[in-house]
């Protein structure tokens, strides 16, 4: 018995062992990876030495003798810090996503190819201006560069998912940048989702109740559109919930509709601020994950120093500042895409029908090389109008009908598309006149371009806006017959009709992705506009003050107030306040009561402490899902989040949208009190499941974690404990420190979507500005700068913007020194 025990206890021991040395041993291969940023390089394809100067909190300041040599040093340092997240960015473009993951991915890259992203960015290549075309190849170069030495000096694969999922790294090049600004372009416009979930509501609705779940936004505008069964009479209702499901995966390519991309941006002109020169403040809003999809860095060019956000994998800065000029973006929600239906030929499903008879599709086959499995081969289709989209995707087969297919006629897909060229020009630009002319070359994705230097503010629309016809059936709004003429694109507008604003007299100019311009079809700018809430409550904080400081433009970007709050629970709960009288402790009536006094004496402040935000958005939540599950079926799947003009017009019944209240199997007629008082009803029992009974101690940021995930690691239980960030945030759907809830599943209120970057540019004192990423700098889990600025970004803190080399070098983690090898050192003449 005691030699059993001890050969028991000896082999546990051996496991035991084992298991940590397995551990160090992973351990040790996974911190090889981590970049040594007080090192020397001797590498190819520099012209003189250069230096990276690392800040405390690992910001490079790029130092060279040449702009070539400076975006060299930016490749090379995006890639010691975030080399797989490039190189995902990269496959993810190209459509070859599978080749690492397997079945899980296929259904992306069949879109992607569809999409034919890397080949029009190849394209594009050539209509690059010549520094363009520079600075692309210095970057591939620095990218290369440190590609090179994790070979050399075997730094652990360069990332430890490369350990995970090993596969070859090819040598970065130009076109694989602008492939990935396609890609954010792509997952930045959504347009024509909005098309699609509007044509099925079309096939289950009256015309009138699709209007009252997807208004326009407030001001002048065309209400008639026209209905979709009427423009393809033999289709039916069938909906499903695919769009949820493909945006599942944390890897996924599609953003959900209302999740593309959203974003405040303001700016004071010297007349309205405390310094006497202008400030401009930027904080764009992305999903949520670790790293960030932003990436800080200092370049020291010949045309003056820029600083701000980076996209790593793109030599862009697409939000900061010189010292002559500042820049912010927001998206701005231009109608750019439009879903075309293509009818095939009967007699031969590869041609379709156009203005002037059948005509062939371009056809190509495309090999999809599938982890663990055997290839898959596709056919990738293309009509005049755009590519052929998978019917299994987007809910496509839900509007097409039989004997036809849908096309994608989007601005992104230009294999003309100059979008690179122009942001280097606005890097450059030393005036608001030139960020505006650079602005002319971009295409895609569309932004609201703010701009400021010491002693003016200006906004302009950029991006390529397409020339519809004035008897369009589709308007925009619906997918179209694309055989017919007038469905047809015909070329883009001139950028001059783009919206823009210089020196406005009230010395404020602002965006939170809201309705910019009121012009009527064929010249309107889009139907479906990003917000309808925030930018009253800018509107209000900004006109609150005379005078503007960088604190108050701090303090304007952390405002978590909910203006839809404030609008909604008096207009909902008005007649509950004073129905609901003293009842014994612990029954439903009392439970109604406590949560109502609650919100009786509550501001609207979306405070992680508080309780209120809780019950306020549970008992939304459950109210919308009343409203609509009896008329829209399967298709309420779609609405995930607060519609907010949607519940105020049916508790104003605008034009009779009170109906709503009513339940159309029941026989009794419904009121919207007794909705309401329904809805409250089951939000307090959710909260009750899942948050305890005890009302008054609920606290909003438990519900509402900003989930800053690890899209390789993050959803396995062990390393997910190790590489995702979890904090409480306050903030919701509608305020301006925007924390944007998942809306499904047993955590709706996840905080997944938000302002991953934060910068306020002041001329004022320009190296007081400052900025903050969600996450940190590196993308590698064992790195110190992995998370450092996470609690700084909750807590409402931001680092030093300062162009200033002293001031980076005084505290710096570490120097790079790379040198060129010449060619007489590597025995070449």
């Amino acid at each position: 018995m005691i030699r059993v025990f001890r050969a028991l206890m000896f082999g546990f021991l051996g496991l035991l062992l084992l298991l940590i040395l397995t551990i160090a041993l992973i351990y040790w291969l996974a911190v090889r990876s981590l970049p040594d940023y007080s090192a020397s390089f001797d590498v190819e394809g520099l012209l003189e030495p250069l230096e990276i100067v690392r800040t405390s909190t690992a910001v490079p300041h790029v130092f060279g003798s040449t702009d070539r040599d400076v975006f060299f040093g930016l490749g090379f340092a995006h890639a010691q810090d975030r080399l797989w997240q490039m190189l995902i960015q990269r496959r993810t473009a190209q459509g070859r996503l599978s080749e690492v993951f397997g079945q899980r991915t296929l259904r992306y890259d069949d879109l992607m190819r569809r999409l034919n992203l890397a080949d029009l960015a190849a394209e594009s290549l050539s209509y690059q201006e010549e520094s363009t075309i520079t600075a692309l190849e210095s970057y591939s170069a620095g990218v290369n560069a440190w590609i090179k030495e994790i070979n050399r000096r075997a730094l652990g694969r360069g990332a430890p998912e490369l350990f995970l999922y090993p596969s070859d790294v090819s040598p970065w090049r130009p076109a694989d940048s602008l492939a990935i600004l396609k890609l954010v372009a792509f997952q930045q416009s959504e347009q024509f989702q909005t098309d699609i979930l509007r044509a099925r509501l079309s096939l289950a609705l009256p015309q009138q109740s699709v209007f009252d779940i997807m208004p326009d936004a407030s001001g002048p505008g065309v209400i008639g559109f026209s209905e979709y069964s009427s423009l393809f009479p033999n289709l039916s209702p069938n909906n499903s919930d695919i769009a949820i499901g493909l945006v599942k995966d944390p890897i996924s390519p599609i953003a959900r509709r209302g999740f593309s991309g959203a974003s405040n941006a303001w700016a004071a002109a010297p007349s309205r601020t405390a310094g006497g020169q202008s400030l401009i403040a930027n904080d764009p809003h992305t999903p949520f994950s670790a790293p960030s999809r932003w990436y800080l860095a200092r370049l020291e060019l010949s045309s003056g120093a820029v600083m701000g956000a980076t996209i790593p994998g793109i030599p862009l800065i697409l939000s900061g500042r010189s010292n002559a000029l500042g820049w912010g973006v927001t998206a701005s929600f231009a109608d750019d895409q439009d879903v075309l239906i293509e009818k095939l030929n009967p007699d031969n499903a590869e041609e379709v029908l156009t203005p002037t008879g059948y005509e062939p599709l371009s056809v190509r086959k495309s090999i999809v090389n599938i982890k663990g499995a055997s290839p898959v081969t596709l056919q990738l289709r293309w009509s005049k109008n755009g590519p052929i989209l998978p019917q299994d995707q987007f809910d496509l087969s839900t509007i097409t009908p039989e004997g036809h297919i849908a096309s994608l006629s989007w601005t992104g897909l230009s294999a003309r598309d100059t979008s690179m060229t122009s942001g280097l020009r606005l890097m450059r630009a030393k005036s608001i006149e030139a960020g505006i002319a650079a602005g002319e070359a971009f295409v895609a994705p569309s932004y609201n371009l703010l701009l400021a230097d010491a002693g003016r503010i200006a906004m302009k629309t950029i991006g390529a806006l397409p020339n519809r016809a004035a008897n369009s059936i589709g308007r925009g709004r619906l997918p179209a017959a694309g055989w017919l003429p007038q469905n047809q694109w015909d070329g883009y507008r001139g950028y001059q009709a783009n919206p823009g604003s210089m020196n406005p007299a009230s010395g404020i100019i602002g965006n939170t992705n809201n309705k910019v311009t009121d012009r009527d079809f064929p010249d309107q700018m889009s139907y479906s506009w990003g917000d309808t809430q925030r930018i009253a409550r800018l509107k209000t904080l900004l006109e609150a003050r005379k005078v503007h400081t960088r604190q108050s433009f701090m303090e304007i970007q952390l405002d978590t107030v909910s203006p839809t709050a404030r609008a909604l629970l008096p207009l909902i709960a008005s007649n509950l306040w004073y129905s609901e009288e003293a009842s014994p402790p612990g029954t439903l009536s009392s439970k109604r009561k406590v949560a109502l006094d609650l919100l009786a004496n509550w501001n609207g402040n979306m405070n992680e402490h508080l309780p209120e935000p809780l019950i306020y958005s549970a008992w939304m939540r459950a109210l919308q899902d009343r409203l609509i599950k009896d008329e829209l079926g399967a298709l309420s799947i779609e609405f995930t989040q607060i519609e907010p003009l949607f519940i105020e017009r049916v508790f104003r019944d605008i034009d009779g949208a009170a109906r709503w209240c009513d339940v159309v199997q029941s026989d009794p007629q419904e009121t919207c009190d007794q909705m309401a008082s329904k809805a409250l009803d089951d939000a307090l029992q959710w909260i009750e499941d899942n948050y305890g009974r005890d009302l008054a101690n609920l606290r909003w940021g438990d519900a509402h974690q900003a989930a800053q995930d690890n899209l390789t690691f993050g959803s396995s239980p062990l390393f997910g404990f190790l590489t995702n960030i979890r904090q409480s945030t306050s903030g919701g759907d509608f305020t301006l420190a925007r924390g944007l809830s998942k809306g499904f599943g047993s955590d709706p209120f996840l905080n997944i979507h938000g302002p991953s970057y934060r910068g306020i540019y002041d001329f004022s004192d320009p190296n007081s500005s400052v900025f903050i990423l969600s996450t940190g700098q590196s993308g590698h889990p064992l790195s110190k700068f992995y998370s450092d600025q996470s609690e700084l970004w909750r807590r409402g803190e931001y680092i030093q913007m300062s162009l200033d080399a002293d001031i980076a070098r005084a505290a710096a983690a570490g120097v790079t020194e790379l040198s060129p090898v010449r060619y007489s050192e590597i025995g070449l003449k």
